[in-house]
This record gives C-alpha cells, structure tokens and sequence, in this order.
C-alpha cells in the first residue's frame, strides 16, 4: 500500500500565479483574481506610507465603484486618523505586518461614514510590510452582498498575508524603477482606449511619445517611412485624435488619473 500523502494546503499553491505576475501589467488583475479564490475578497487596495507623512494609494481594483475616490480620500488626508496607523508604525522592519481584526467602534464617526457605511463596506482585513523606508499597506475587503469573512477565509488571509505583502512590495518597487518605455507599454496593454490599438500602432504611438521623430520610428521599428505614417494614421483615428498634443493630453489624463495601475 502507498504511504498516504497529505495534500498540499491551498494557501501555499493559490499565490503562485500572483508571484509570478510581479512585475508584469496584469498584476492587478492577478492579485485579485488570487484573494477571491483563497477568501472571497471584494476588493483590494493598496497604500504606500512613510514617515515623513506622505501616502498614496497605489491600487484600487475589484467591486467598490467608488474605490478611487475612498483611495484618493485616504492618501488625502484620512490616513492619519486610521486607527490602525499606530500598528504599522511600530511595526516598521522586515517581518510582515497583520492588522487586528475590523471592528467598527476602531474608526470615528466620520471616517466610518465614508469608508465603511456610504461605501458598502461591511469587512475588512489587512497586511503591511516595510521595504526601504516605504510601507505597503495591503487591505482586503468584502460588500454587503459578500456578508463578512467567515473564519476560515480571515484565517486563510492571515496564512497569505507574508506572500501577499511582499509580492506587492516587489511588485510596485519593479514599477518605480522601470524605464519611460517600460511604464509606457505597461499603460498601453492595459488601458482604454489606448489597449485598443493594435500592437504596432501601441509601437510607433509609445516612440512618438518618447520623443522620437517619424524617421527614428521607422529605423527603430525597421518599416518604411510610409509604414510609420500609415500606423500613425491609424492610430489617431481609432483615438478619435489628429495630432500629437492629443496623443499626450490622453496619456497624462490616464497617468493622472485613480486607479491608473488597474
């Protein structure tokens, strides 16, 4: 007879796919895609603090459609008033950071009001981990028509929380130091209406941003002259644009904007 061989907990094979998409465009989605299947999560956000008092809200994805302006509000002002601040805080090193379990009476009257009561959120729970100075601030929620985390899925979030921290970590550290282009396909891949274009025509818009002249374009691209322009033309039409400045006023609207690495 075969020896009986337990097998393996879901905990340590479900986060693969999110820590191999570190780095890559659809990281977000994977992430989320990741959270539901271990514990149902409605939706993910992701803040970045550091003690010089600065924060900004680095991802809003999943079923909370006015997520980009809570992570907005957040990053604004109400991340001093968090009740959880204390704990991230004094928690600053390289182990990784679990958050006490939600309970309404943590938060203010107003702060509950926003975040919890106006925006449908009945749950949440939370992760940190500090990397460099910067700490990532990973929260997980669920919506009234999800109910509440049952124990296992708050149990499995806490088993997660280490790989799930330091995957988004890695991840949004990869993002800061990438180069202008690597940003540029990034936003090109994954954002309307610019994911629209075909590949080439994202090619010869991504180099007319990063400067080059129509020539540069098509040595860099090895086409023709004629090429380069015909792509160009293509593109702006399915843009509904005519000339570069649009091109660049729809890039930096889309930089500028919530969300931008959904």
């Amino acid at each position: 007879m075969r020896p009986h061989t337990a097998p393996p907990t879901p905990a340590a094979g479900d986060v693969t796919p999110a820590v191999l998409a570190i780095g890559r465009p659809d990281f977000p989605r994977i992430l989320i895609d990741t959270l539901r299947r271990q514990a149902g999560v409605g939706h993910c956000m992701v803040f970045a603090l550091t003690r010089a008092g600065a924060a900004s809200c680095l991802l809003d994805i999943g079923n909370i459609p006015t997520g980009s302006d809570l992570g907005a509000a957040y990053a604004g002002q109400f991340h001093e008033s968090d009740p959880n601040r204390d704990a991230l805080f004094e928690g600053e090193g390289s182990a990784p950071i679990v958050l006490p379990a939600f309970a309404p009476r943590m938060y203010g009257a107003r702060y509950r009001k926003i975040f919890f009561n106006d925006s449908d959120i009945v749950d949440k729970c939370a992760t940190a981990i500090w990397t460099d100075g910067t700490c990532f601030y990973v929260n997980f929620y669920r919506i009234t028509s999800q109910g509440r985390f049952d124990d296992a899925e708050r149990a499995r979030l806490q088993a997660i929380a280490p790989a799930i921290g330091a995957s988004v970590a890695r991840h949004f550290q990869q993002a800061a130091t990438a180069t202008p282009d690597q940003n540029l396909a990034a936003l090109f891949k994954t954002r309307a209406p610019l994911a629209a274009l075909t590949p080439r025509e994202q090619e010869v818009c991504r180099r007319i941003l990063l400067g080059f002249s129509s020539e540069a374009i098509s040595q860099a691209l090895g086409i023709s002259l004629h090429s380069t322009l015909t792509y160009r033309k293509r593109a702006y039409e399915r843009l509904g644009i005519s000339a570069q400045n649009e091109l660049f006023g729809i890039v930096l609207g889309l930089l500028a904007g919530p969300g931008q690495l959904n």
